[in-house]
């Protein structure tokens, strides 16, 4: 029989802890610091989801206003292990891969509790990724299942399916064979109550949960069976190879970081927290739902993707009193014509992350959003995601001008990246992070991993500096890497795919400033043919394979690139040139 685990001795290992504090108070002189030395939640995620749950059985858990769910911790318990139930029956196994393929809903929430209980690895796809995109993805992983929503915006799911695999028409969901997915062994697609439409090759959502019993004596075997060092989330970043990279994330890493940023905005069990960011990234997954769900709170979700409006009116009416978002969210929200209609009084708190905050921004979010206990965090998906945050205290200048502290149970330095030495304080090198929150390593792919992690320190790619009170500014990318509105890209990933196309001979991609995004695309192209290519036949090509956040903004065709004498071509100068062209800052 199954020992049901001590929630008691769970909940009171937990450690509390002061985010932005420093472990040692004297000045530093180089650039290396150490978080607060705490004790880890040693705990798997299922473990820990039980024990909140055994403390705040009646408290709202989860809100999704556009599915009209609300759920008590017991309730989204029960739900939970029903799935967890039907993955077991389903015959998943501990470390066999699904994808999910959807935009935020109380599913996706559902699948990332189940999975944590059922020991499946959840494997995160981005709903912006086309066909060519999700085959790498689902190949990459060996996925055995893959659920997805049925349609978001003009993006119809099924009907990409279709086009990849185009002999499913003749298929049942029982028995797939499918030639480009071959290891997809069913797919399930997330039903409406009140939708009445039918795909023989697809499984309901609500049918697969059927399958299972809240009651299964299984669930709790399954969750005995399992490490907090186990591989139970794997999310793809974009890579400087020009295939996107499986960061491999353990209970351990995602569950304390989920914890540790919660504790950076002080949540407790009475926070309600807006989580407009879309769940398939770590921010909105691991600074969303697990930094709220450890602390007992409520997560909101306001709509299935980002919309301004349905924001506001979320928080109004949800009373919620800490927000998530990237900068242009923030600015969207603030910039809505009603905005002033909303009463927005009972936010107190939040984060801001994905890329610098303008200190105009940060004011306006403090004065007119009452958001005066906002953070910031940084981070990458390979540390789960967040090794830096601003505290709640911390002052208007450093929140606007660093990304805070390190967290706890971490390090970082910054080195010099020729010698790899630690540079004095105030001088400009990589940023360096060690700790738990460090991934296991890129899935399947152990030379990348080594090329990243050395010695336990996670290469970050970043430039950055560091003061003598240990606050971090980023200053630039030593990885030829643009962030477009939160998103990352590597241009050569872009590069990669228009390589594709029969009439390009050549072609460069590097960013540029845009007052919305933050960066965009820009794409010099080298035909093989004068004049036999037009910027909408690119665009077009881009849009029906590769993900829209990729799809260059400007388009040029040209003869030549900038070279250096030894043949290397000035991207920079390339930069320049459209900076100057666009009249751009």
């Amino acid at each position: 029989m199954t020992q049901t685990p001590d929630f008691n001795a769970i909940l009171s290992n937990t450690p509390t802890i002061n985010v932005g504090a420093r472990s040692e108070n004297a000045p530093l002189t180089q650039s290396y610091d150490k978080g607060p030395d705490v004790p880890l939640i040693e705990a798997t995620i299922g473990d820990f989801f039980d024990a909140i749950v055994s403390k705040y059985p009646e408290r709202d858990a989860l809100v999704s206003r556009h599915q009209n769910i609300r759920w008590t911790y017991q309730q989204l318990q029960q739900q939970v292990n029903q799935l967890a139930s039907a993955m077991i029956e389903m015959g998943l196994e501990i470390g066999d891969r699904i994808g999910i393929w959807s935009h935020n809903n109380a599913e996706w929430l559902l699948m990332q509790l189940a999975t944590a209980k059922a020991g499946v690895i959840l494997v995160n796809i981005n709903p912006a990724y086309r066909t060519f995109e999700l085959q790498y993805a689902l190949n990459k992983l060996g996925c055995t299942a893959l659920v997805l929503m049925r349609h978001f915006k003009s993006s119809d799911y099924a009907s990409l399916i279709r086009e990849l695999c185009p002999e499913i028409y003749h298929k049942d969901y029982t028995q797939l064979d499918l030639i480009e997915i071959p290891t997809i062994e069913r797919i399930i697609w997330i039903d409406e109550p009140d939708s009445d439409e039918d795909f023989s090759f697809m499984q309901k959502f609500s049918a697969w949960m059927a399958e299972g019993d809240v009651n299964d004596p299984r669930v709790a075997e399954r969750q005995a069976q399992l490490k907090n060092t186990d591989a139970i989330s794997v999310q793809f970043t974009s890579g400087t190879t020009g295939a996107p990279k499986g960061a491999t994330l353990s209970h351990r890493n995602i569950l304390n970081n989920g914890y540790f940023i919660g504790e950076g905005m002080r949540l407790t069990e009475e926070d309600r927290l807006c989580i407009p960011l879309p769940l398939y990234h770590c921010f909105g997954m691991v600074g969303g739902n697990l930094a709220i769900l450890t602390h007992g709170g409520c997560a909101v979700y306001p709509n299935d993707g980002f919309d301004p409006l349905t924001v506001l009116q979320t928080v109004e009416a949800e009373r919620c009193t800490a927000l998530l978002g990237v900068p242009t969210m923030f600015i969207a929200e603030l910039d809505h014509p009603e905005f002033d209609n909303f009463d927005l009084s009972s936010l107190q708190t939040g984060v801001m992350g994905g890329t610098t905050c303008p200190i105009e921004v940060m004011r306006r979010v403090i004065d007119k959003m009452h958001m005066s206990g906002v953070t910031i965090a940084y981070g990458m998906t390979e540390t789960s995601p967040a090794s830096c945050q601003t505290s709640t205290q911390t002052p208007l200048e450093k929140r606007v001008s660093t990304v805070g502290m390190v967290l706890p149970a971490l390090e970082v330095k910054i080195v010099d990246t020729e010698t790899g030495d630690i540079v004095p304080i105030g001088e400009t090198g990589e940023l360096l992070t060690r700790g738990y929150a460090v991934m296991k390593g890129y899935w399947g792919s152990r030379f990348k991993t080594r090329a990243s992690i050395q010695d336990g320190w996670m290469h970050t790619g970043d430039l950055a500096t560091m003061d003598e009170d240990g606050y971090i500014t980023v200053v630039g990318r030593s990885k030829d890497m643009v962030i477009r509105g939160g998103e990352n890209i590597y241009p050569v990933e872009v590069e990669n795919y228009l390589y594709r196309h029969p009439k390009i001979r050549d072609v460069q991609i590097v960013g540029i400033p845009d007052q919305h995004y933050g960066e965009v695309l820009v794409a010099w192209i080298i035909t093989k043919e004068p004049n036999s290519l037009s910027e909408d036949e690119v665009r077009q090509f881009c849009c029906e394979h590769i993900a829209h956040y990729k799809v260059p903004t400007h388009f040029r065709f040209v003869d030549e690139y900038p070279m250096t004498v030894t043949g290397k071509i000035q991207k920079y100068k390339i930069a320049e040139h459209m900076i100057k062209e666009l009249a751009l800052e």
